[in-house]
């Protein structure tokens, strides 16, 4: 039973850590976690363990680890002299922890760096100008562009764009840079 008892505190803690930073829960706070997990620790010493998981977890969930890189990380932090890494009980607990929680932590992140407002749709046309109509567009096709921006739970604004031969291609030469420079970094994946 005892033994229940020391697995449910390092769990706790990194939910709880979890919950602060990848669920922005205020409820969650560090006196809060110290109080109901470990009430007999001193706080300095709490302080220092709550950190030390907490830049643990944090790493791990940038390096966004898998299985393998998560037990290299663990042995290398299980190895490190002076107190600055974790006892096998923590590496085992985190262990469990990042098995359970990876794809949750991860969906929280991806949801975090989204843009907003974000693009929901393209829609475009060209149009011809025709003879006896102004001067602006002598003769030459218009491309006309919406785009459909919203935010989560909001409804869709609309903007729209007005381009001529040289701006069309000048934007999709823009977008082919763009284009380039995603294969690049696909293929150093």
């Amino acid at each position: 039973m005892a033994d229940v008892e020391a697995m449910k505190s390092p769990s706790g803690l990194l939910n709880g850590i979890v919950q602060q930073i990848y669920y922005n829960n205020p409820e969650i706070t560090e006196q809060l976690l110290k109080n109901e997990l470990y009430p007999d620790l001193d706080q300095d010493q709490f302080h220092t363990l709550h950190g030390k998981m907490k830049n643990l977890v944090k790493s791990m969930a940038s390096a966004d680890m898998d299985a393998a890189q998560l037990d290299a990380f663990l042995t290398a932090q299980t190895r490190k002299q002076g107190g600055g890494g974790v006892d096998a009980d923590q590496a085992a607990a985190l262990s469990r922890f990042w098995k359970s929680q990876h794809s949750r932590v991860r969906e929280s992140l991806l949801g975090q760096s989204r843009w907003e407002p974000g693009l929901r749709g393209v829609s475009w046309r060209v149009d011809l100008q025709t003879s006896g109509g102004g001067a602006a567009h002598a003769g030459g096709p218009v491309a006309l562009l919406e785009l459909e921006l919203g935010r989560t739970g909001q409804e869709s604004e609309f903007v729209c764009l007005e381009f001529d031969e040289a701006k069309v291609s000048e934007v999709l030469k823009k977008m082919a840079d763009i284009q380039e420079s995603i294969d690049v970094i696909a293929r150093r994946s």
